[in-house]
């Protein structure tokens, strides 16, 4: 098997629905441009509150891909 490495990304996801939303939102936007994401960690999640009613659920994600530099 031959070896792979791994490049690490946080990215952060918002949506009005949820924080599960939030994150594949997050995920759904990165893979336009980042090939064979491999796992997502939620380091955090929050909310932004706006008179009293959350406005957006936020989630912070720790996201690896296959690192592939030129040789």
């Amino acid at each position: 098997m031959p070896e792979s490495v791994y490049k690490v990304i946080e990215l952060v996801g918002t949506s009005t629905e949820s924080w599960e939303k939030a994150a594949a939102n997050a995920i759904s936007k990165a893979s336009e441009s980042l090939r064979d994401l491999r796992i997502a960690e939620v380091l955090a999640m929050d909310m932004q509150i706006s008179d009293g009613k959350v406005e957006s659920y936020r989630t912070k994600l720790k996201v690896s891909f296959k690192f592939e530099g030129h040789h």
